[in-house]
């Protein structure tokens, strides 16, 4: 049925999606002071450009919170482009270096020990 309406196919490579998953979600903790510093800097943008698009200063005070709020939700939904891409480019050296059954594994692996990074690099922000 969808042949009918659709002439070309598409192969989705479950193992690929899930490997760069994984390693994009290893990479957003691990370098996590610098998505932090993505976030902010998105945001920033965001707000400057909608700024741009009001010439009534009382209604843009009037939506402002509401507006930065919006801008703050899709600033970290942005954020997380950068870290697929480069996920899906780790997952891929995986593969070829040692094949395809392992690049899950060092997913897995790399999200367990960013994850632990993550973790103390914070308590050790705290600890200060």
């Amino acid at each position: 049925m969808l042949e009918d309406i659709f002439p070309f196919r598409f192969d989705i490579n479950a193992s690929a999606i899930a490997g760069a998953s994984l390693w994009s979600l290893a990479l957003y903790l691990g370098f996590s002071p610098f998505s932090d510093w993505l976030i902010w800097q998105l945001q920033r943008w965001f707000n400057f450009a909608e700024r741009s698009l009001y010439i009534n200063e009382k209604e843009f005070e009037r939506t402002r919170k509401a507006r930065e709020a919006q801008n703050a939700f899709y600033a970290s939904i942005f954020s997380i482009l950068p870290f697929l891409g480069l996920g899906a480019l780790c997952n891929y050296g995986v593969e070829l270096g040692l094949g395809g059954s392992w690049a899950i594994s060092m997913g897995v692996i790399a999200c367990m020990g960013c994850g632990v990074y993550e973790l103390g690099r914070r308590d050790g922000q705290s600890s200060k």
